[in-house]
């Protein structure tokens, strides 16, 4: 089963603003790890408080959250930032 990875405008420019080698590691765990997943859930952690219907993946010091759609097969990233300020 291959999931479709979609990013909001604002997750896309997060990404763009980091340094190349950290996009191409969160591209690459996307591409390879998240897509190509039976079901993506079992790499992440889900979120809770007012973030519970989001997902969370951890590559390095940096944490993608994405919504995760089982019906269109679509994992959509909503934010991507450093650990330290990704919740925020």
């Amino acid at each position: 089963m291959t999931w479709r990875i979609e990013f909001e405008d604002k997750a896309l420019k997060e990404l763009t603003n980091l340094n190349p080698a950290t996009q191409r590691r969160i591209v690459r765990y996307l591409r390879e790890r998240i897509a190509s997943a039976d079901n993506p859930r079992l790499l992440g952690t889900p979120l809770k408080g007012q973030l519970a219907e989001y997902w969370r993946y951890r590559v390095g010091n940096y944490r993608i959250l994405c919504n995760i759609h089982d019906a269109a097969l679509t994992v959509l990233v909503i934010r991507v930032a450093h650990r330290g300020k990704v919740y925020r």
